[in-house]
């Protein structure tokens, strides 16, 4: 299998960790969003959508969106869920990192990081923080008495959420309020098989 990604990037982060997790082989190629690898002709053809991450199966298929392709991975495996209820847990929380905490921790990040804060993009970046805030307060009343997002161990909701919350310093964000969620962040980079962003 290929994964085409930028590893800074908390979406493509996902896929090597969960592949990581699961002792998975595969080739990682490297792709520079900023330098518009992903407006090829080449790159659109594996997705329309032109963003990363993608998996390329051995047969040519390719699976686009990172929580999409951490499910597809995950399949059969512990950090999958088949109970129903679970998976559906499970998707809720992945929804909620897409919708409610992504857009503002992973924006502000990328901002800060990939771009450097400029004078233009300021405004933007500020207003991001009370809704990545409220995120961050979401999960952490959550976790005040559970140690993983869905039942008793790690599944594919924690490894969605893990990647932009740990480096969530990066766009601004102080944790030191959330003691719940960083305790579950030290939990997350205990596991076996761990690897961390680079």
């Amino acid at each position: 299998m290929k994964v085409y990604g930028d590893i800074r990037s908390g979406n493509c982060y996902k896929i090597k960790l969960t592949m990581s997790l699961l002792d998975m082989p595969h080739e990682w190629v490297a792709v520079d969003i900023l330098a518009g690898e992903t407006n090829t002709p080449e790159f659109r053809g594996r997705n329309p959508n032109g963003k990363v991450p993608v998996l390329e199966l051995p047969d040519g298929r390719c699976i686009s969106e990172s929580n999409a392709i951490v499910n597809y991975l995950a399949a059969g495996s512990t950090y999958l869920p088949d109970d129903p209820f679970e998976l559906a847990q499970v998707q809720q929380w992945q929804f909620f990192e897409q919708y409610s905490h992504e857009p503002f921790i992973a924006v502000a990040r990328f901002i800060a990081k990939y771009l450097g804060l400029p004078d233009e993009r300021r405004d933007e970046y500020e207003s991001k923080q009370a809704g990545g805030h409220k995120a961050l307060s979401i999960m952490d009343a959550h976790l005040s008495d559970a140690s993983w997002f869905v039942g008793d161990r790690l599944t594919t909701a924690d490894i969605a959420l893990y990647a932009y919350t740990h480096v969530a310093h990066e766009g601004g964000f102080d944790i030191s309020p959330y003691p719940a969620v960083q305790r579950w962040l030290e939990r997350v980079a205990d596991q076996p098989g761990y690897v961390a962003m680079e």
